[in-house]
């Protein structure tokens, strides 16, 4: 079942970094960012991660935890997260089951042949576990400036 805007999460379960396990039931109370990105340990995965990690204060300040999820192992994560001093947790998603929920999974062209690969995409789930907002096929550019916008006004309703 894929998520959908304005509703609840369906369950699911994922492993991640720090022996942590992710559900939507357990972070119940906080705003959770699930970021999607292709790979670690890539250049515009890496920018990516160092702007989550620059702003992560600010995001926590706002009542949110971050989480990144891509296909790579927990061993590539734990070497990724410790190289970028990376203070938030990342899922291993490696049967790809929280990517194909999230509908993230999209055929590219690399060197000229096609590959399935991650689009980098954020969700925004509210302190009941409920959808808010989704960017999809985004530039890293000025996102993570963008999601923590979003976060701050779920915190404080106009």
């Amino acid at each position: 079942m894929t998520p959908a805007l304005n509703k609840s999460l369906p369950d699911l379960e994922a492993n991640a970094t720090g022996g942590i396990k992710f559900t939507p039931q357990a972070f119940l109370g906080k705003t959770v960012v699930l970021y999607f990105y292709p790979k670690d340990n890539t250049p515009g995965c890496t920018t990516e991660a160092m702007q989550f990690r620059d702003h992560h204060k600010e995001f926590t300040n706002a009542g949110a935890v971050v989480f990144g999820v891509s296909r790579d192992n927990m061993a590539s994560h734990d070497k990724f997260k410790q190289n970028l001093e990376l203070p938030f947790e990342l899922i291993a998603d490696t049967e790809e089951k929280l990517c194909h929920m999230f509908g993230v999974v999209k055929n590219k062209i690399m060197y000229g042949k096609k590959v399935k690969g991650i689009e980098r995409s954020t969700f925004l789930i509210d302190t009941e576990g409920v959808l808010r907002a989704e960017w999809r096929g985004l530039k890293v550019a000025g996102h993570v400036e963008e999601v923590l916008k979003a976060v701050q006004e779920l915190k404080s309703p106009a």
